[in-house]
C-alpha cells in the first residue's frame, strides 16, 4: 500500500507502507533501507517492487546517506547522491527519495520552474533548519518559494516523541514550536509543527501533511515502536 499525493504541474508524491515486500521478521516485508541489518539483495528487491508500484523504474530513484545533518546536495544523475539530508534536482527524469522510520520526510516541488527537492528531517536536522536549507537550494536553482508545494510524510508526532528536557531546548534553540508536551506530560519534539514554521518563515505557504503518527500506525516502520526495523521511502517526481 501507499499514499499518493498530486503536488500539481505533474508532480506527485508517495509513501511506501511496510507491507508487500519480502524482507522477514524484524523489518517485515517492505524494508528499502540499506544500512538497517537486513539482506541487501532483499532489499534491493524491495526497492524494484516499490518502483513498479509506482510506476517508475528504480534506476531513476535519487537516494540519500542519511546522517541527520542540515546538508543538502544536488543531484544530476540517479543513484546515490552522497552524504547528506536534502537533496535538489531540476533534471524531470529522477525520483528523489527520503528514507524514515520515525523522522519528517519533506517533499517538495516548483513544479511549474521544474525543481524538485526531498528531506529528511530528524529531530538534529531538524534543530538545524534542513527544511530551510532545502528550500534555499531550491531557490538557488530557480524555484520560487510562494510557488512551492510540500508533503511532508508520516513522523512520530509531538504526543509520542519524548526527549529530555536538555534535547528539547536544543531542537527548539532556533524554532520554539519544536518544543511540545507528550501525553505523558514530559518534555517532546513536535517534528511536524517545527519543519512547518520553517517553511513559512522561508516563504512556502502551500504546506500539505499526511498526518499520521509512525509510532500510533502499524503500517508503517517505527524506531522508537521497535528496533530493529525497517525504513518506507517518501518519493517525488515528476510523471
Amino acid at each position: 500500500m501507499v499514499t499518493i499525493a498530486d503536488l500539481g504541474h505533474g508532480v506527485r508524491a508517495a509513501v511506501t507502507e511496510r507491507h508487500g515486500g519480502t524482507s522477514v521478521p524484524p523489518y517485515d516485508s517492505l524494508n528499502l533501507g540499506l544500512g538497517t541489518g537486513d539482506d541487501r539483495e532483499t532489499v534491493l528487491a524491495n526497492r524494484r517492487l516499490a518502483a513498479e508500484d509506482l510506476g517508475f523504474p528504480a534506476d531513476r530513484i535519487v537516494w540519500m546517506n542519511q546522517v541527520h545533518s542540515a546538508d543538502v546536495l544536488v543531484a544530476k544523475v540517479p543513484g546515490g547522491v552522497g552524504t547528506c539530508d536534502g537533496v535538489v534536482t531540476t533534471r524531470s527524469d529522477l525520483v528523489l527519495a527520503s528514507l524514515a522510520a520515525d523522522c519528517l520526510p519533506v517533499l517538495a516541488a516548483d513544479g511549474e520552474r521544474g525543481v524538485l527537492g526531498a528531506a529528511h528531517s530528524g529531530r538534529s536536522g531538524t534543530g538545524h533548519g534542513i527544511a530551510g536549507n532545502l528550500v534555499a537550494t531550491m531557490v538557488d536553482h530557480g524555484a520560487r518559494p510562494e510557488h512551492i508545494t510540500v508533503f511532508l510524510g508520516p513522523a512520530i508526532c509531538g504526543s509520542c516523541y519524548e526527549v529530555p528536557p536538555e534535547l528539547q531546548a536544543e531542537t527548539a534553540r532556533r524554532t520554539p514550536e519544536a518544543a511540545s508536551t507528550t501525553r505523558r506530560g514530559t518534555t517532546g519534539v513536535d517534528m511536524v509543527a517545527a519543519v512547518t514554521a520553517q517553511l513559512r518563515r522561508a516563504g512556502v505557504t502551500d504546506i500539505r501533511a499526511d498526518g499520521r503518527c509512525t509510532l500510533e500506525s502499524p503500517e508503517l516502520f517505527s524506531h522508537r515502536g521497535g528496533a530493529p526495523t525497517g525504513r518506507f521511502a517518501s518519493f517525488v517526481w515528476r510523471v
